[in-house]
């Protein structure tokens, strides 16, 4: 540990800057990847980065943008540099990219992107830009993608038209950019922080290591089905336990963060939940669940999901190969439809409970134990906690932990006393934190993300 503004090993915490995310994304273009997925990817053909400067200009402009308001609303927007002509006139969503061209283009700067936020809605359209004359950069018209494209981003199975290999940058907050190409997600300048889909929180070693026994068990009962079903089933990659079971918790802290109301979900130890219904010094939970089959209501739905995914993939004669989570995303199967529906309706059942003061509290297989659970005032407090500096937290740096609301207080009091609880916060302000005693101390992962909108 070491003390604020400095890292472990003379880690330099000064706050990045949009020089910063150019810098990144020149070195890391060709390492862009969709948000959550660890597989090869295609890159395909007519990738394009601006020169260095120009792209710090657009990032420059995109962030000074972010920072102002049009009308008293928050400016957000999506943008892409492409030339017109790369679009298809006769292209309309949800299947195709649509182009609207302004018969004479705009200027290029945070002004002109201010005033033009409100009739590009975020979720439907991008402005677009491209180089006009003297090689200068302007405004040439609006793409229109429709929306397919949110549902895919957090995890969903529509496919949205294809966007080209092309920068684009997302605002999404104040201070807050996240750049791509096409679809493929590169980095986030977020609080002052250069972040990338790599330093996720979920593609840690330590996260998933905790719920193995889960995910065994999930598993086998897989298998057990598929040696009953009276037809033959695909075979699944068992690494897709691991990517459903993640998405679907992404979409639960992703319909908490975005309620606005802030929440918090308590994943406890099996020796802790055994008890937690008894009077105990560390939890009152004040509805308290008894019903098993909506405990276990998260199990079931990663269950219901491969085995759908096995059985439809067993259908097509001839695949020969494994199935994962990039057929999932591909079918458009009903049954598989029906299931991802579940999942978004199971996420918001879950955000809903969290708006209730208090945790939300699951076992360590995500069986729901209850909600409106309050922590004890009487658990040790605790001074200070560590930041995370990568996704194992094998470098940190030490915070005074009042300068956190209440909420993270209490989440650090009990992780302290409950060292294999791993807590989730999600403050109104829309930061998502994991929480969990690491090595001796509580420590914190920040900057988690349930979509490329969350970096």
């Amino acid at each position: 540990m070491c003390s604020p503004g400095t890292g472990l090993g003379g880690i330099d915490m000064s706050h990045a800057n949009t020089r910063d995310l150019a810098l990144y994304v020149v070195d890391h273009w060709g390492d862009a990847r969709p948000h959550g997925f660890d597989g090869a990817i295609d890159r395909g053909p007519g990738d394009f980065l601006p020169e260095l400067e120009n792209l710090e200009h657009i990032l420059s402009c995109c962030y000074q943008a972010s920072l102002m308001r049009e009308e008293d609303r928050p400016v957000r927007f999506r943008l892409i540099l492409r030339e017109p002509g790369c679009f298809d006139d006769n292209g309309w969503p949800p299947k195709g990219l649509h182009r609207l061209l302004f018969s004479d283009p705009r200027p290029f700067d945070e002004y002109e992107l201010k005033r033009l936020s409100p009739a590009v809605d975020f979720y439907r359209s991008m402005i677009a830009v491209s180089y006009g004359a003297q090689n200068r950069l302007e405004i040439w018209g609006i793409v229109h993608s429709g929306s397919r494209w949110v549902q895919n981003a957090y995890g969903g199975k529509v496919i949205p038209p294809e966007l080209p290999a092309s920068l684009v940058v997302y605002v999404t907050d104040p201070g807050r950019i996240t750049v791509c190409r096409g679809p493929l997600t590169i980095a986030t300048l977020n609080r002052g922080q250069v972040v990338s889909p790599t330093h996720e929180v979920f593609d840690s070693t330590w996260l998933p290591g905790n719920f193995a026994r889960v995910r065994s068990r999930l598993w086998g009962l897989h298998l057990g089905a598929k040696k009953a079903a009276r037809k033959p089933w695909a075979d699944l990659d068992q690494s897709i336990v691991k990517t459903i079971a993640q998405q679907v918790v992404r979409r639960i802290i992703g319909s908490v963060r975005n309620s606005g109301h802030g929440g918090t979900i308590l994943v406890i130890p099996p020796e802790t939940a055994d008890h937690v219904f008894e009077e105990n010094s560390y939890l009152n939970i004040e509805y308290k669940v008894s019903d098993e089959a909506g405990q276990k209501r998260f199990q079931t739905l990663v269950l219901d999901l491969m085995n759908a995914l096995a059985e439809v993939y067993g259908r097509k004669a001839g695949t020969g190969k494994t199935v994962g989570w990039e057929e999932y995303v591909a079918s458009s199967d009903k049954s598989l439809a029906l299931c991802d529906e579940a999942v978004f309706d199971l996420a918001h059942f879950f955000a809903d409970l969290a708006s209730v003061d208090g945790a939300v509290v699951f076992s360590e297989g995500f069986e729901l134990l209850g909600f409106g659970a309050m922590i004890s005032g009487g658990l040790k407090g605790v001074r200070t906690v560590a930041r995370a500096l990568d996704i194992e937290g094998a470098q940190r740096e030490e915070v005074y932990s009042g300068g956190f609301g209440a909420r993270h207080r209490s989440v650090f009091r009990y992780c302290n006393a409950v060292q294999d609880a791993i807590a989730i916060v999600i403050s109104q302000d829309r930061v998502v934190r994991f929480v969990k005693w690491k090595e001796g101390v509580v420590t914190y992962w920040d900057g988690v993300a349930t979509s490329i909108m969350d970096f």
